[in-house]
């Protein structure tokens, strides 16, 4: 499974929504998909799926607000 799969499938898990992801430029925020607590519930699955750390000090939800930018993010914390 790929990146984007995996993260998809995190927010499904969280969410409990089978929609998620349909649109990966879709704003979570801004749309009700994530709220603070499944976004703490979100990053710790992605800190635990891919092996990186997300502190909640530096989070910027314009970061991280669609999947596609999730997608970025992990790739980005992945070469770190």
């Amino acid at each position: 499974m790929d990146v984007k799969a995996e993260i998809i499938a995190i927010l499904k898990d969280v969410t409990g929504l089978d929609d998620v992801g349909s649109d990966p430029d879709a704003n979570l925020f801004q749309d009700g998909v994530l709220d603070s607590m499944a976004t703490v519930e979100v990053l710790v699955a992605m800190q635990d799926k891919f092996d990186i750390q997300v502190p909640v000090s530096e989070f910027d939800r314009n970061q991280w607000n669609t999947v596609n930018k999730m997608v970025d993010r992990v790739g980005e914390l992945e070469e770190e």
